[in-house]
């Protein structure tokens, strides 16, 4: 049991491929393309949610509030019925 843990750490210790050549850690400039259409994309759809919000009223509450339905026997504030039991 005792040597899983030493077999791990050893493994950790051990060197690992270095990728240090002359192009290690260069993008292309397909990469940059991506990141530039993407930022485009994204000032976009801000510049549209803007507009889309700027368009909503201020609140949903209406001018002159009026009761969604007629009263019946339904609506009619009655005591709460006791259980029996």
């Amino acid at each position: 049991m005792t040597h899983l843990p030493l077999t791990a750490l050893a493994l950790l210790a051990e060197d690992g491929p270095h990728n240090s050549g002359p192009d290690f850690g260069k993008a292309s400039p397909f990469g940059l393309l991506v990141v530039v259409l993407l930022l485009i994309a994204v000032v976009f759809l801000v510049r549209s949610m803007n507009r889309h919000l700027k368009k909503l009223p201020e609140s949903f509450d209406p001018q002159h509030p009026e009761p969604d339905q007629a009263v019946d026997d339904g609506t009619i504030d009655q005591p709460p019925h006791e259980s029996s039991g």
